[in-house]
């Protein structure tokens, strides 16, 4: 028989005594839930969840159709010159701005102003030669009406004189192409403008018109130019018939642009070109806008996002972003009904700046909780308006932002 040592025997007793006490407080606790049931508490469930409502209305809401776009200048020109020769001087800094007329390069004209020198030497001895002829003719012309000299000679000297008006002509034509040669030592610019790089320096021989001496780019206005998706188009004309989409008159879109960090220039232009065809290789229509630029803001070769403003859908239902969440079944609401929530599949269109377009779901009246969602732990748990909207006119409908291309 094995004998238990007192230290060992104390010990357990005072496990039992630790362990009827626990038994006991566990019993008066459950006792205190039990009375806590019968007076009124939410037994085996969370307290109602505190949520925001507002009644789905319908509103016209603008729509924009936002698409990649770039700014090219409103007309590139090319600068050449029209003779050959050397260039002595360059009249323009690199980048800086142009007028239209004004000398961008000066070529050596002292070859040119020879050339029109010979050509005015040229129109004198014709003009001298037409003066002899003259003389000659109304010598021999009524000499050869009294028949004191043979008609021959007077026809050789009608002949001679004509000869020397048309030799005259020839040299005066000579003498202007002289004279546009020289001029053409100045290069002008063609456009008002921004000048490019120079692709030439002082002492290069420029061999006319097929060497590039620079490029001039109008930038007051700009133009924007970008694609406009054929499966778009065929979704306006589709919703357009259908009345679920208002365009503007004659396809007349305001154009918005916003800057590659996010910002919205500060003015608007207007769309003035859409073509016909739809590229083979990207499935777009090019289309291109107009927009002022007098303070040089925008750059060629500038990416930005075009944003087309005119467009509204007619008595739309608008709601909230954070109303609409995501589910196994896809995107679903929670409407309050008899003190509830109850989930609502909902389909959306179009994204706004600051929720959806849903286009199926939803009716006008409908109580749509836009707050709270995160304490409904489960469809059809019990909820409490914490905040009942104040009955006044809806807030203003932020424009449609379709996905951009």
């Amino acid at each position: 028989m094995t004998l238990t040592p007192p230290a060992a025997q104390s010990r357990a007793h005072g496990l039992r005594h630790l362990a009827a006490g626990t038994t006991l407080l566990l019993a008066l606790g459950l006792a205190a839930c039990s009375r806590g049931d019968a007076q009124g508490g939410h037994a085996g469930g969370p307290p109602p969840a505190p949520v925001t409502i507002e009644p789905v209305r319908v509103a016209d809401v603008p729509v924009v159709f936002e698409y990649v776009g770039q700014v090219v200048g409103a007309r590139d020109a090319e600068v050449r010159a029209r003779v050959s020769g050397i260039v002595v001087k360059r009249n323009f800094n690199e980048g800086g701005a142009v007028k239209k007329g004004q000398s961008l390069y000066s070529l050596d004209a002292a070859p040119f102003q020879a050339a029109l020198a010979r050509a005015d030497a040229d129109v004198a001895a014709a003009e001298a030669r037409v003066a002899q002829t003259g003389r000659t003719l109304a010598r021999l012309k009524p000499l050869a009406e009294a028949k004191a000299v043979s008609q021959r000679e007077a026809d050789d000297a009608l002949s001679a004189e004509q000869i020397a008006r048309a030799d005259l002509k020839g040299a005066q034509a000579r003498r202007a192409e002289a004279a546009l040669n020289l001029a053409y030592t100045r290069v002008e610019s063609p456009i008002s403008g921004v000048a490019g790089r120079s692709q030439v320096s002082e002492g290069s021989l420029v061999s006319g018109a097929q060497v590039l001496l620079t490029t001039v780019t109008q930038t007051d206005p700009m133009k924007l130019r970008f694609g406009i998706a054929d499966t778009d188009q065929m979704r306006w004309r589709s919703e357009a018939a259908s009345g679920q989409l208002q365009l503007p008159a004659r396809g007349a879109f305001e154009i918005e642009v916003k800057l590659a960090d996010g910002s919205i220039y500060t003015r608007r232009g207007k769309l003035v070109f859409g073509d016909t065809r739809v590229s083979s290789s990207t499935g777009t229509v090019e289309a291109e806008a107009e927009i002022a630029n007098p303070d040089g803001a925008l750059k060629p070769g500038q990416f930005v996002r075009v944003r087309l403003l005119g467009a509204l859908r007619p008595k739309a239902v608008k709601v909230p972003a954070r109303a609409v969440l995501e589910g196994p079944q896809g995107k679903f609401v929670y409407i309050a009904t008899d003190g509830k929530a109850a989930p609502r599949p909902v389909t959306v269109g179009d994204q706004l700046a600051d929720g959806w377009i849903i286009t199926k779901g939803l009716t006008t009246g409908d109580a749509l909780i836009v707050d709270g969602m995160a304490r409904i732990f489960f469809p059809g748990a019990p909820i409490q308006v914490a905040q009942a909207p104040a009955g006044g006119a809806p807030a203003p409908a932020a424009p449609t932002r379709t996905s951009s291309r």
